[in-house]
């Protein structure tokens, strides 16, 4: 067993304060956010495929942020662009164990209008950053294992693979087996470093285009590399 340097006392709770970027603002869920939220998921029904609820309409939203706020060790987050302001996207922290240093991303859907934005790469960096500057030592990401969509994009993000739990959770009637990703707090700086350099407006051309694609910068990065992914 290895003793942490200078005796572990925990980490203080992740704040429910919003989170700031140059292209997005992650604010905490709130019950006013429910007609902006239907609006920009209307129509949306694949983004629920991986989901444990919805689709979901305006009453469906209303109920779902009630249940959402009641979650213990968990904080919900509206994703809001700057460019329009409007409610986008959801993202939380859950699971969150201060004694441990531990948290995962999670409860992740984007609408079609936030999907491949530089705002939504930003807030999952914020996400990330935030669990960091808190002292934690562990960020995690689960998703299940058939939605390579999820798995890619914890790759990009610079989150190593650890493996499959199989047969972990059964979600509307189906078998879940779970991926797990996670990030250390060792591995933070040199991600925070490369999240900064593809965030850099140098990195944008006129039209919003990338110059150097976020994954590129995180490879050489990656603790593990997820073999479903391989080719």
């Amino acid at each position: 067993m290895t003793q942490l340097a200078g005796g572990w006392t925990g980490c203080p709770p992740l704040p429910a304060t919003p989170l700031d970027g140059r292209s997005v603002r992650c604010v905490p869920l709130d019950s006013a956010h429910a007609g902006g939220l239907s609006k920009a998921f209307s129509g949306a029904v694949r983004n629920w495929d991986w989901l444990p609820y919805g689709p979901l309409d305006l009453s469906g939203w209303q109920g779902w942020i009630d249940w959402a706020k009641a979650q213990p060790d968990t904080i919900f987050f509206t994703v809001c662009p700057l460019g329009t302001g409007a409610p986008s996207g959801i993202a939380s922290f859950l699971r969150i164990t201060p004694a441990h240093g531990v948290a995962e991303i999670g409860h992740l859907n984007l609408a079609p209008c936030l999907q491949g934005s530089r705002a939504a790469t930003e807030a999952l960096t914020l996400m990330m950053g935030r669990v960091f500057e808190a002292g934690y030592r562990r960020c995690e990401w689960k998703c299940n294992a058939a939605n390579l969509a999820s798995r890619r994009a914890a790759q990009r993000l610079g989150f190593g693979f650890e493996g499959v739990f199989r047969q972990h959770q059964v979600v509307k009637g189906a078998n879940r087996d779970t991926a797990w990703f996670s990030v250390l707090d060792g591995e933070w700086p040199a991600l925070s470093d490369a999240f900064a350099r593809w965030l850099d407006d140098r990195n944008f051309g006129p039209d919003g285009a990338q110059q150097t694609a976020l994954s590129a910068m995180t490879r050489p990065l990656l603790a593990g590399r997820d073999p479903a992914l391989a080719g």
